[in-house]
């Protein structure tokens, strides 16, 4: 069934970039298993980038690189509807880079889902390449596949929040867990250490800052409520001196681990932060990162 909670945005169709690593097999069947659960289409995408080696390679080799990529997609889509008989499957051989090929594929509203590392024609998605690229450009959430194929499920959707900002990404997380019937836990860790010298001069002592945020992640978690009445929510701020440590820590305890991507200006183009790509190296778990632009048009039709 399509995801209609009132209180949350409806989750689109699934968009999945593969290529004939190892990786991007256990990307696709989770996609899949992601679709199936929205009651959405999933549409598998193998980036040739023949558009461009058109100009070094022969007419020989880029028919042999469009007959192994149709064989692949093929493949694939074969294997997840043995897996998932009642999902629509559709497939896509594009010309574009992976990253094009990608945005392309998934519009306005579709998710896209990336395995964490890949090899040849997709491009091998480790920290900086085509995964990176996808997380940190997108305009619509991006889920990138970690942690082991078979491990357990936790029955638990875990949004790494900060401040009240946060609020209209995490009506997605509480989309992604209501569709699994999970419970959403809201997590925030508070780095004291990060405020000696400024915020601390204004409070009375250290723990001031973590009471604060400790208000300000129950307000957040009761407008949650208020929206989404049938939804199990706990909420939780941890002090520590590393927050992508206590991120990472946390992906081996949960299903999935959402967030609200803060895109910066690094030198040539937008990049994500430290705590980003901590988990995208280092998570237990599918993480998955939700931009400001669709965060804002959640509420859309």
């Amino acid at each position: 069934m399509a995801s209609d909670f009132s209180g949350t945005p409806e989750l689109g169709a699934v968009v999945v970039g593969i290529d004939a690593s190892p990786q991007a097999r256990t990307a696709v069947l989770w996609a899949a298993a992601e679709a199936d659960r929205r009651g959405r289409p999933l549409h598998i995408v193998h980036a040739t980038d023949t558009g461009r080696r058109t100009i070094l390679s022969s007419a020989d080799t880029i028919q042999a690189l469009r007959e192994t990529a149709r064989d692949l997609l093929a493949r694939t889509a074969d294997a997840v509807r043995a897996r998932f008989p009642g999902l629509s499957v559709t497939k896509e051989l594009s010309r574009q880079e992976p990253v094009a090929g990608l945005y392309a594929a998934a519009g306005d509203r579709a998710t896209i889902v990336v395995g964490s590392r890949g090899l040849g024609g997709f491009g091998a998605l480790m920290l900086g390449s085509v995964g990176l690229g996808v997380a940190a450009r997108a305009k619509v959430p991006v889920i990138v596949v970690r942690g082991e194929p078979d491990r357990a499920e936790t029955g638990v959707i875990t949004a790494a929040v900060k401040g009240p900002s946060d609020l209209d990404w995490l009506m997605t997380a509480a989309a992604e867990a209501q569709v699994r019937k999970a419970t959403l836990r809201l997590l925030s860790v508070c780095n004291v250490l990060a405020h000696v010298g400024s915020v601390t001069t204004m409070l009375d002592d250290i723990g001031g800052i973590a009471e604060q945020r400790v208000r300000e992640v129950s307000v957040m978690a009761d407008r949650v409520r208020a929206r989404c009445p049938g939804l199990t929510l706990t909420h939780h701020v941890e002090t520590g001196t590393s927050v992508p440590g206590v991120l990472v820590e946390v992906t081996a305890h949960t299903d999935l681990l959402v967030m609200g991507s803060r895109h910066r200006v690094f030198r040539a183009g937008p990049a994500l932060g430290r705590v980003s790509h901590a988990l995208l190296h280092h998570g237990h778990c599918p993480v998955e990162i939700v931009p400001p632009e669709f965060a804002m048009a959640g509420d859309e039709p």
